[in-house]
Parts: C-alpha cells; structure tokens; sequence
C-alpha cells in the first residue's frame, strides 16, 4: 500500500496540514508494520501526564514564596554562549509569564553573579565539563522556582540559540499533553529545550527521539558511575516507566515560521522525589548499598550529549535506523496480539 504526501503551498495552515497528515501517517506506519504482535484496545487514556493533585512536597505557600523571588541565571559552555546570555541580559525582552499570570519581576543573572545568589541548587561547572555538544544545552538558563520552563523556551524561542535549555528546581504550573497538569516537586528533573526542523513529515516523529535520548542518557550515567542499571521503559507515545510506576514524561509542542518548524521540548524525570509514584535514586536505593547517586547534572549533560547524536541522525537518515535501539526500550515489547485497522 503506497501513501504520499502532496506538495502543500508554504503558509501556516498549509504547515498545519503537513503536521497532521504526517502524525497519521506515522501512527499508521507505525503499528501496521507490527500488526502481527501487537494489539489495540479502544479505550481512551492519558499519557505524558500525571494526575492534577497537590504535591505532598511543596504547597501553595512554597510555590508562592518561590514565585514572588524569581531568578534566572544564565550559563555558558564557551565564550560565545557567555557574550549572548550577556546581550540577553542587556536586552531584558523575555518574556517569562503567560497573559493570566501575575507578571512578577525577574532577575536575571550571569553565571560571573551566581555568588549573589544564597545556596544556590544547580552545580554548572559539572554539568558544562560532563557536556560534550555542539548545539544542544550549551546555553543553559536555570532558575529554583518558574511557573514553566517549557513556556520559557517556547515564548523566546527566537531570542535564543537553537539547542538553549532551560532547567528549574520547582514548575508551579508544570504541565503535560492538553489541559492536564504536571506534579513538579522538588527532586524532580524538570527542563525544556529548543530544536528547529523543516521536514515537517518528520516533527511528529521527533518525541520517539527525546523519549529515547532519555533512556539511553540514563543507562549511560549509571555505566559511567559503576552504578546497577535501572530499567526505565518508554510508554508510547510519551511516557517513562519504572517498575510499573509512571517516573517521567515528555511534552512536544511547535509552530511555523519562515519554512521551519520551531520545536519546544519538555521532559520531566523523577530523580529524587518518591511522590507521586517512585524515582530513579529510590530504585536505586532498593538495588545497591553504595550511596553514591544521579545527580540531575550528570543526567541532564548525558541527555544532551545523547540527544544530539541520535537528533543528527534522525534528521539525515530516518527514525527507521533508530527503531531497533527503541524498541529495546519500548515497554510493549512483550506484548503479543494483533491490530484492527478500520
């Protein structure tokens, strides 16, 4: 069965169209070439998400504290990235809250001026000299308190670099997939990033790509540290689990502008924090004596550094080459059935 995509005129709805027919035809592409060992149900779920609760690790009057004392501290891996996060900090155009947000003030600081800052959480000489990319996290913006990091990146994306980061210690307005809202406590690691495309039969394909960057960082972190490794599977389309218990998901979102697709990346990990479900430290915990664990900036530059790899590609050669090392991390692949298609 042959299915093609004709050639659309280059205007946003056109870039809409391209979008969805792409995410169909991927989907469709996607099962019916496993349709003899995987089966279908048609039952609604939601994925990428967790459920819209209070977190029992920090409460309203936290997150109001964090709000009302926002910072925002760049960094650099080289002196170029230094020289823009110093012209962003001249320009003092970015744009950190949504339209119903109270809009609070924001300071923004140079990695030279961290030691203005009480304790800070983020260890960014570990992070810049375990980081091994020539595009992606080298400018990294990190802040202990954000409603969005995900919006952070989204609503400057063309003020920053291709590949710019942005980690937070506490989300107050996380989110996931829809309308549905992401527990984001502390001890989790919550960060978002840029990518730019213009294939657009290929963005919805991307996901596959950050969920297995994911993976593929963490077995690489734990090889590095002599630590067991920890088997975390990927829920397609877009979650991590653990021993059966949801432990990170990722949000994708895009728009169109000057014949590229202009692509904010999400990922939220548990690292430390037991609550909601589990963590990766906890499993570890449960495997081993040492005490040793994963920081958040040994699987954050080890994300980067995979990511960039298998980013490259899948971008010159296909996600067909990267499909038999996702499938080794695919949580259905033990499932045996078949698939309806109606």
């Amino acid at each position: 069965m042959r299915l093609a995509i004709r050639h659309l005129p280059s205007t946003p709805n056109a870039a809409a169209s391209v979008v969805a027919a792409a995410t169909a035809v991927a989907a469709f592409l996607f099962f019916r070439r496993r349709h003899s060992r995987y089966s279908s149900t048609k039952h609604s779920s939601t994925t990428g998400l967790s459920a819209p609760t209070p977190s029992p690790l920090i409460d309203g009057a936290v997150m109001k504290d964090i709000s009302s004392h926002s910072i925002l501290v760049l960094f650099g891996k080289s002196s170029q990235e230094d020289q823009i996060a110093r012209t962003i900090k001249v320009k003092d155009t970015l744009r950190l809250f949504g339209e119903d947000d109270e809009q609070e003030e924001i300071r923004v600081l140079l990695m030279s001026e961290i030691d203005s800052i009480d304790s800070p959480t983020f260890r960014a000489k570990p992070y810049m000299d375990a980081l091994a990319t020539d595009r992606f996290g080298r400018l990294l913006l990190w802040s202990p308190g954000l409603p969005s990091t995900h919006d952070v990146v989204s609503k400057n994306f063309c003020k920053f670099p291709v590949g710019t980061a942005c980690v937070a210690d506490v989300q107050y307005k996380g989110r996931g997939r829809g309308k549905n809202v992401w527990e984001s406590p502390v001890g989790c690691l919550m960060f978002s990033f840029t990518v730019q495309m213009e294939d657009g039969r290929k963005v919805p394909l991307l996901q596959y790509v950050v969920s297995l960057a994911l993976t593929e960082a963490i077995k690489e972190t734990c090889h590095a540290k002599g630590l067991p490794q920890i088997d975390v599977r990927i829920k397609w389309p877009n979650d991590l689990y653990l021993n059966g218990l949801k432990v990170g998901g990722i949000l994708c979102t895009s728009t169109y502008t000057s014949k590229k697709f202009n692509i904010s990346a999400g990922v939220g990990l548990n690292l430390d924090n037991d609550k909601p479900t589990s963590s990766l430290n906890a499993a570890l915990q449960e495997m081993t004596s040492v005490s040793h664990q994963l920081g958040r900036e040994d699987i954050l530059a080890a994300y980067f550094n995979s990511f960039e790899k298998l980013f490259e590609v899948f971008l010159h050669q296909g996600f067909e080459v990267l499909e038999e090392l996702y499938y080794r991390s695919w949580l259905h692949s033990c499932i045996v059935g078949t698939v309806s298609l109606e």
